[in-house]
This record gives C-alpha cells, sequence and structure tokens, in this order.
C-alpha cells in the first residue's frame, strides 16, 4: 500500500455486512484524535470519501436495525388487533423501550375494553334471545285467540297482529308489519278510532264501541276495545304519551242474534200464554156474573175454556219439551218401534179433525216388517204435530196422506205427510222449523204457537240424529219428510 498521507499511523480496513463486502475505508490517526492531513487537493478529496463511506456505512448498519425492530413492533401490534390477547413484547434496542412500553399499557387497555364490551355483546344477545323469545310466544297466545287483535306503534303503524285480525280485516300478515294501519285496513271508520285513541292523552280507559263488517251481504257485528298504551315522563309524573293502541275486535254476532231470539222468546211465550189465559178469564167471569142464561150457553162457554186450558197446556208442553232438548236433560227410551202401527195410530187419533173439516185421511199400505230403534213417544209426537199441521193448513174437502218409504241401499226409511194445503211461499220456507215463527199469511186461518215444527225438528235431528225437510208450493200442498236409519233386528 502506498503511503497517502503522513502522520504517526494510518490505517486501512475492508468494510462487510453480515458476510458481504460493500466497500474499504482509510483513517489517519495523530495522537490520541483523528485529524485531517494536508495534502493535495486529491488527497484531501479521498479522505472525505473514505470519511464519508464510513458514515454513510453506519447510518446504513443503524438504519437496518431500527427498520428490524420497528418490523417487530408492527407484527406485535398486528397481533394485539388479531388475538384476544395481549402478547408480551421484549424489549426493543434503538430507544423504542419507551414505545413498546407505551403500546403493551394500550394493549392492556384495549383488552381490558375487548373484554367489557365482549361482555356486555353477550348480554346484549342473551336479552335478544329472550326478548325473540317472549315475542314468539306473545305471537303464540296472539294467534290461539279467536279474537281480532291489532297493536300499532305511536307513529300509527302495524306493530303486532294475530291471524284472526288477518281474516277479520282481509290483509295478508306477512306484509303488514310496520305499515301504516291506514295502508292495511280498509275500514275507515276503525282507522279513524285508533288514531283518535292514540291521540287521545287524556283517555285513561278501554274505549269501547260497536262495528259492523259486511261480507258478502252477510253482516256480523263486532265489540270493538281500544287501549291506549300510555307512557310515564320520568321528569314529569302527571305527564304521558301515547307509545301505541291495542285493539281487540270480538265477534259478538251469534251473542247478538242469541239475545235477540231470547227476547223474541219472551215476548212470544208472553203473548202465547196471554192469549189463552184471557179468554179463560173472560169466559170464566161472564160464567160468574151468571151472564150464560141457559145450560147451552154454558155448555158453550166450557167447551171454550175448555179448548183454550188444552191449547195453553200444549204450548207448556211443547215449550218443556224444546228446553229439555236443547239442554240435554232429555230421557230418551229408545226402543225397537214398528213403522206401520206407529202410523195407523196417530191417523186414528187425528180422524175426528179430519172428519171435522171433510178432509180425507188416505194411509199407504206399509210393511209392518220395517222398523226404527227410537223413542217411541217423542216419534209419535213428531208424526201427531205434521199431521195436525196438514190437517189445519188443508181447506175443507182436501186430502191428507201418510206414509214411509224404505231405502233398502241406504238402510233408512222416510216418513211422509203430504197434504193439498194452502202451501207455503218459497221465502218462508228456510224459517218454518224456527221457533215462534208463523206464516203471516197462515195467522188468519188457524190459531198456532209456532212451536210445533221447531220441536218435530229438534225430535228428528237433535235426538234421533235424523233428517227432516219440506217441499211446497203455494195453493198446491207440501210435502214434510223425516228420514231415520232403519233398525237391524227385523221383525
Amino acid at each position: 500500500m502506498e503511503r497517502l498521507l503522513t502522520g504517526k499511523w494510518a490505517s486501512l480496513g475492508v468494510m462487510l455486512i453480515s458476510g458481504t463486502f460493500v466497500g474499504v475505508f482509510l483513517l489517519y490517526a495523530q495522537g490520541s484524535g483523528l485529524i485531517m492531513a494536508r495534502g493535495s487537493s486529491a488527497e484531501l478529496f479521498a479522505v472525505a470519501a473514505s470519511v464519508g463511506v464510513v458514515i454513510g456505512l453506519s447510518h446504513a448498519i443503524w438504519m437496518s436495525r431500527y427498520l428490524s425492530e420497528v418490523k417487530r413492533l408492527t407484527a406485535h401490534i398486528d397481533s394485539m388487533a388479531s388475538s384476544d390477547a395481549v402478547p408480551a413484547l421484549p424489549g426493543l434496542a434503538m430507544g423504542l423501550d419507551e414505545v413498546v412500553q407505551a403500546v403493551n399499557r394500550l394493549g392492556m387497555k384495549y383488552h381490558d375494553r375487548i373484554e367489557v364490551l365482549t361482555a356486555k355483546r353477550r348480554e346484549l344477545e342473551l336479552h335478544l334471545r329472550m326478548a325473540e323469545a317472549e315475542r314468539q310466544h306473545a305471537l303464540a297466545i296472539l294467534d290461539s285467540i279467536e279474537d281480532a287483535v291489532v297493536v300499532t306503534d305511536s307513529f300509527n303503524e302495524v306493530a303486532l297482529a294475530n291471524a284472526t285480525a288477518a281474516r277479520v280485516l282481509g290483509f295478508e300478515l306477512d306484509e303488514a308489519l310496520n305499515r301504516p294501519i291506514d295502508r292495511v285496513v280498509r275500514e275507515k271508520h276503525l282507522v279513524d278510532m285508533i288514531k283518535d285513541t292514540r291521540e287521545s292523552t287524556l283517555r285513561k280507559h278501554p274505549r269501547h264501541s260497536e262495528y259492523y263488517f259486511d261480507n258478502a251481504g252477510c253482516r256480523s257485528i263486532y265489540d270493538v276495545t281500544l287501549t291506549s298504551m300510555n307512557k310515564h315522563h320520568e321528569s314529569d309524573d302527571h305527564s304521558q304519551c301515547n307509545e301505541g293502541v291495542v285493539t281487540v275486535l270480538r265477534d259478538v254476532t251469534k251473542e247478538k242474534q242469541i239475545a235477540e231470539m231470547k227476547s223474541d222468546f219472551v215476548s212470544n211465550v208472553s203473548h202465547e200464554l196471554k192469549t189463552p189465559l184471557s179468554s179463560i178469564k173472560a169466559y170464566m167471569e161472564m160464567l160468574i156474573d151468571d151472564e150464560a142464561g141457559d145450560e147451552e150457553t154454558r155448555a158453550e162457554f166450557y167447551n171454550i175454556i175448555q179448548g183454550e186450558t188444552n191449547r195453553l197446556q200444549r204450548l207448556i208442553d211443547n215449550i218443556l219439551n224444546i228446553s229439555r232438548i236443547e239442554s240435554g236433560v232429555v230421557k230418551v227410551q229408545r226402543e225397537y218401534v214398528a213403522v206401520a202401527p206407529l202410523i195407523q195410530e196417530v191417523m186414528d187419533v187425528m180422524q175426528p179433525q179430519a172428519r171435522a173439516k171433510d178432509i180425507k185421511l188416505i194411509v199407504e199400505n206399509i210393511n209392518p216388517v220395517y222398523q226404527v230403534f227410537a223413542d217411541r213417544d217423542m216419534l209419535w209426537q213428531a208424526t201427531l204435530n205434521l199431521v195436525g199441521n196438514a190437517i189445519k193448513y188443508t181447506l175443507n174437502g182436501g186430502v191428507v196422506e201418510v206414509g214411509a218409504k224404505v231405502d233398502e241401499s241406504k238402510r233408512a226409511i222416510s216418513f211422509y205427510v203430504k197434504d193439498s194445503g194452502i202451501g207455503i211461499p218459497e221465502d218462508a220456507i228456510a224459517h218454518v222449523f224456527n221457533k215462534f215463527y208463523r206464516v203471516i199469511g197462515h195467522k188468519k186461518i188457524a190459531k198456532g204457537t209456532g212451536l210445533g215444527l221447531n220441536l218435530v225438528k229438534h225430535i228428528i235431528e237433535t235426538v234421533h240424529n235424523g233428517q227432516i225437510s219440506v217441499q211446497s208450493e203455494v195453493n198446491v200442498g207440501s210435502v214434510f219428510m223425516y228420514t231415520l236409519p232403519m233398525a237391524d233386528n227385523i221383525l
């Protein structure tokens, strides 16, 4: 090596990093410090270049180590972000220890916060599951209720509803939720009632109203109950806000019909009882006052009193029999009943009434072996009522025919009573078996209570599980027929 600088000593070195040659350096020292030798410009440039190389290489080494530590710190922070636990990081060089400690403290706080939030999240999930379970339970209860239930919120939107409400009010249950009530329910008056209830903050008690629905020509009556869901403000005990309305619609159509029938029943019974009683009372008073001057007149009064008494007795018996059948307390004594003798017995009883009006009674020849398993007295009463009605509404000189038809394939016997009477209007046929119903035009022709045919219907259909029907034409006549199962035991 040639001497480049003068001085006590000079040193030339080779720079290696990780076993790789990166350059050489030259140092010149004098005394205890490093000095720069004087010389030519070329020599000074060489020295300056050597010093620059040394500084650059040293800086490169420092930066390499610094970046390596930074990468470790970055990896540590990434692991903190991707893991629930906070991994420990050993100390770092290059003056990064304080940063590491700060990052570790932040990581611990971050970890504690995660644990708190995780616990809250689990608690909220539990509450959510419980709320959903309660909601499903509430929906199950709502769907099991026969009444229609609609719950609207503070925005007049449907919050809950059951299947009955969807059927009654005519909407799709899945499409109705969270929609405005006026877009779901077509009944404007009902919608107005719901809105009015929500907007009225002073209403503390449920509101009741009757509402009428007309569906396909049939009117239904509903009792509507609207209840506000009021909430007190925490800042003011006297202040309330309405959070919604619960609307319940209960079908009271049958109740109204039953109430009306009861009212009509009482009115009709009172009228029917009053008529014979008034007649009996009047004739009794005339007898007491000795207004019957001779035996013939007194005998006439006695016959009228006896007739009205019998009428009153029949009315009471019919009412009691119908009441027993409807309440299920009637005692049914079933036995094998021969059809032919039963019909003949009824005809023998009714023969005097038929003879009084010159009505011809015809009994069809019936095979004596046919029989039914029934209560004989009730069956006799039903047949007697039908024959009595036929005679009552057949004009003088008419014909009443009684018989039975056998359907071997269905194992059934049909009893029929056919007359040539005044007939029944078509619009009245559906009502002839109702309690106290009488055709308006028939009231002038014959007296009656309107209970005879209703009793027949109960005896045949309710007690014996049979069927009864009627065919009629005005001024031509009527045919009443009831059908019962044929008894298996043939005499």
